[in-house]
């Protein structure tokens, strides 16, 4: 089904007028560093879910992992489980109230300051912002690529330019609006993210006919697997590959395992936690955090 350009256009200018107003708005909320760095410490759960959410599961997940999983199978919904499990009920449950607890206590507003500050070793906060630093433009560069690479299709305008356009606009709200605009921003694209997938997932089932029949008909294509995957280990898009096969290994340890255990290290989720007012403020964004996760990694790897 065809989409009306003028509506598209419309809707992507909507889109970016109301992510600029909420990047206002956080500059016009930020009256000192903590309000800048860590959202004041008094973020509603709600927005601590969605933002932690929109972070977590970025292009590198929807568009990323939802390739990987067309060569690899359904076994990556074990990432999901792993998602929800130490993603959302670990990290919020244990890491996240000790991480709360600790940063506010001894007012440390970034990681590598929280490092700093158990440890008493500026050295250790050096190393950890180096570490970031060197690392994190990787992984954003990743998803600003996504970004473009999405925008190129959909509205017709070059990659160079999406990308630059969509580096700047989110430039402008991130350091003029600090993590208040932050949160509230990716809060807002959550929900876009969220009304996306039930979407998408409401469509799919119309098309195959339902949970059942779409499984069946995945599973009787299992002899459609081409030659280079299947020499790989993989045996169908509905079950695991070969065990000790190169795509298990794969599959298990870098993506299963790997961002599944690894979210607990990630910074820019960290913060999050240090957003909360207090411990109540993290069981509330559970609630909230489990089906968003479910709903997009769950509708994307399958």
């Amino acid at each position: 089904m065809a989409v009306d350009p003028m509506t598209l256009t419309a809707l992507v200018i909507v889109y970016l007028a109301a992510t600029l107003i909420i990047g206002y708005l956080g500059y016009k909320k930020t009256k000192n560093s903590e309000d800048y760095l860590v959202a004041g410490r008094d973020s509603h759960p709600v927005i601590i879910a969605l933002s932690y959410g929109a972070t977590f599961i970025s292009t590198s997940a929807i568009i990323g992992f939802g390739g990987a999983s067309a060569s690899m199978g359904m076994g990556l919904i074990w990432l999901t489980v792993l998602n929800i499990g130490i993603g959302i009920l670990l990290a919020f449950v244990l890491f996240g109230k000790k991480t709360r607890e600790i940063g506010q206590r001894l007012s440390a507003v970034t990681f590598p300051d929280l490092m700093c500050k158990i440890y008493k070793s500026p050295l250790l906060q050096y190393i950890a912002g180096f570490i970031i630093v060197i690392s994190m433009p990787l992984y954003t560069a990743a998803i600003l690529i996504g970004g473009a690479r999405f925008i190129e299709p959909t509205l017709g305008i070059p990659y160079t330019t999406s990308l630059i356009l969509f580096a700047l606009i989110t430039a402008v709200y991130v350091v003029f609006g600090g993590l208040i605009a932050v949160m509230y921003t990716d809060a807002f694209q959550g929900t876009i993210m969220l009304i996306g997938m039930i979407i998408l997932l409401a469509l799919t089932l119309v098309a195959v006919g339902g949970f059942t029949a779409g499984s069946t008909a995945l599973t009787n294509m299992a002899d459609l697997v081409p030659k280079a995957l299947s020499d790989q280990g993989m045996t169908g898009w509905t079950s695991m590959p070969v065990f000790g096969s190169p795509i298990w290994f794969t599959l298990v340890t870098t993506l299963v395992l790997g961002v599944g255990i690894g979210v607990l290290a990630q910074p820019q989720l960290v913060v999050r936690f240090m957003t909360a007012k207090d411990n109540k403020t993290l069981n509330r964004a559970v609630l909230i955090g489990g089906p968003f996760i479910l709903m997009m990694t769950g509708v994307a790897f399958t």
